[in-house]
């Protein structure tokens, strides 16, 4: 079973702990874990937490440390040569895999750090970015956040988010609308021209968090040929806190049921949470939902499917 994972939160981590290293650390994700998780690839986010900046330069100190955070993965990919490697589009993944190597791709999470600068999106694209996720939990210069305030979860893409999608549509990077508010979400479907993803979201049916997705949203991400990931947040899985293997099933199954086979991926946001108690310790485990997924009744040309196989279709088609 090849495993794509298309979210963790990993560098931010090791960020703030210079001792440790992607290669064995105390996380959820390292390359020990990822190895026996069966991975040829995984979403690394540089997620950058805008409040730890304030003042009017705040987005280019939060685009600086963007930058440092790519160089921290530089790093770590060049002390682990043989087991992982940068992947920018499909072939590099066929031919790092060919090389027993792990594929790595670079995410921006939070696309504040633009702050209307065009030029940031193609220098981000030049150093190896290959996934942007619009915004995090505020307003900036694309857009607005989910949110529980209704008249703020209506509101779409701003005019340099309309150019940003555009942008990324040309550059060939995949936009993530986790975290978007409902009327940007709209206004991305209305826009790109190529498929789309949520990298970690999941079903609103299931769990009213606004973070989630609706069955419309849902229905909407298949139309463009896009992919969501099952994010394993607990919080988002149900307003309980506790999620288990069977719950994260049914989020699974529900976004199988309502966007199709084509539709499902999986985004853990390993290493991006404290909160909640998920019965997944770390990205080691994953077979346990297989094996549940299985149970269910999936059979196992769908579970490669959500495997792999559908995000690299969208890698394919978009990369």
């Amino acid at each position: 079973m090849n495993f794509i994972d298309m979210h963790c939160d990993t560098i931010w981590k090791l960020m703030d702990n210079k001792e440790t290293g992607l290669k064995e650390n105390p996380f959820c994700v390292d390359l020990q874990k990822l190895n026996r998780a069966g991975s040829i690839a995984q979403f690394f986010a540089c997620f950058i937490y805008m409040k730890q900046f304030q003042g009017e330069n705040r987005y280019t100190e939060g685009f600086s440390y963007a930058e440092q955070m790519i160089e921290r993965m530089q790093q770590e990919l060049s002390q682990n040569t043989d087991t992982i490697a940068l992947a920018t589009n499909l072939s590099d993944v066929v031919k790092n895999q060919k090389c027993g190597k792990l594929s790595a791709f670079l995410t921006i999470e939070e696309g504040g750090i633009l702050d209307s600068q065009m030029s940031r999106l193609y220098t981000l694209y030049e150093k190896g970015i290959r996934l942007m996720t619009l915004l995090w939990n505020e307003e900036n210069s694309i857009g607005f956040p989910n949110s529980k305030d209704y008249e703020i979860m209506q509101r779409g893409l701003k005019p340099f988010g309309f150019e940003v999608v555009k942008q990324m549509n040309t550059l060939g990077m995949l936009i993530d609308v986790s975290h978007l508010s409902d009327g940007g979400f709209w206004d991305v479907f209305h826009t790109s021209t190529k498929p789309f993803v949520a990298s970690h979201s999941n079903a609103r049916a299931l769990c009213s968090h606004p973070r989630n997705l609706t069955d419309e949203m849902i229905r909407a991400i298949a139309e463009k040929g896009g992919v969501i990931g099952l994010n394993f947040y607990p919080y988002f899985v149900n307003s309980s806190g506790t999620a288990s293997v069977q719950d994260l099933a049914k989020h699974a199954l529900h976004l199988f049921q309502i966007g199709g086979e084509d539709t499902v991926a999986v985004g853990t946001d390993f290493d991006g949470f404290d909160q909640g108690n998920l019965e997944l310790t770390d990205i080691s485990q994953i077979h346990l939902l297989w094996l549940e997924l299985k149970k269910c009744g999936l059979t196992e040309r769908q579970l490669e499917k959500i495997w792999s196989q559908n995000i690299l279709r969208v890698i394919k088609d978009v990369l």
